[in-house]
């Protein structure tokens, strides 16, 4: 007798905790966006649509700190992101193309393990490290650190779409005489692409948005947009704060949505 297909919606009260948890994820998000194209500079009062805000974090009393942030913060994502995306897709060809070999679990569990160890306990980690060794904080401290934590989660994708691959299409090419860095290079790289871009994306993100780690390792007189943004928030919230933060919600939209596209692109061939 065949079993009945499993699913999850025909259970009451599905749609309920659905819709309750939409809500607690996306109201807040909502509620700051249209914030932000406010009039007025009170927060509980609506004087009709502007783009004064957008306006003022360029062209305002603190636009030049904000510049200064989002320089740092893209600088330092977009070279974060590329190194942990490099070093995670040769991480994810030793691991799943190298075969059975000693401490491969191990090093399996050592990459994991940031998504597992609370930030907080990371930052702290990352701070004696870095006052260990006699290293000055500043920009470049940032830098390390997010290369080291953004490596598993490039890692996470690459290694999933690596799977996914069959090893006969690089033994083919193998048995056409290619050598093994043209296996990778001309057919294994290119089938991974999905993953290696998704990586990217991810640890992109990632990098952009943190700032736990970030406020324990910079150094005096360097900010990034979340150490900058939460140092106006000690101030007081103010409108060109939101204006900042739906900018930054944008983005990561964006970043998903090519990160999807790319998916759906290699999906159907």
């Amino acid at each position: 007798m065949a079993s009945k297909q499993f699913d999850i919606k025909s259970y009451r009260g599905f749609k309920g905790i659905t819709l309750l948890c939409l809500i607690i994820l996306y109201a807040p998000l909502v509620v700051v966006t249209i914030y932000s194209f406010n009039e007025s500079q009170s927060l509980t009062n609506w004087e009709g649509l502007s783009l004064r805000w957008y306006a003022d974090v360029f062209t305002g009393p603190e636009s030049g700190k904000f510049k200064a942030a989002a320089w740092n913060s893209f600088t330092i994502a977009i070279v974060a992101a590329t190194t942990a995306t490099a070093i995670a897709t040769l991480a994810a060809t030793g691991m799943v193309r190298g075969g059975r070999f000693r401490f491969r679990s191990l090093s399996f569990g050592l990459i994991s393990l940031p998504l597992m160890v609370p930030e907080i306990v990371l930052a702290v980690a990352t701070l004696i490290f870095f006052n260990a060794i006699g290293f000055q904080r500043g920009f470049l401290t940032i830098l390390m650190a997010h290369i080291a934590f953004c490596i598993p989660f490039a890692y996470l994708p690459i290694s999933a779409r690596m799977q996914g691959i069959d090893d006969s299409y690089e033994q083919a090419a193998l048995d056409l005489y290619a050598s093994r860095r043209q296996a990778f290079t001309k057919i294994l790289l290119p089938l991974m692409m999905p993953g290696i871009i998704s990586g990217f994306l991810l640890a992109f993100i990632v990098s952009l948005d943190d700032f736990i780690i970030t406020n324990f390792v910079k150094g005096a007189g360097v900010e990034t947009l979340p150490t900058a943004i939460f140092g106006s928030v000690k101030q007081g919230i103010k409108p060109n704060i939101m204006a900042i933060s739906t900018m930054l919600l944008g983005v990561s939209i964006v970043m998903v949505t090519i990160s999807y596209l790319v998916s759906k692109n290699d999906n159907t061939k």
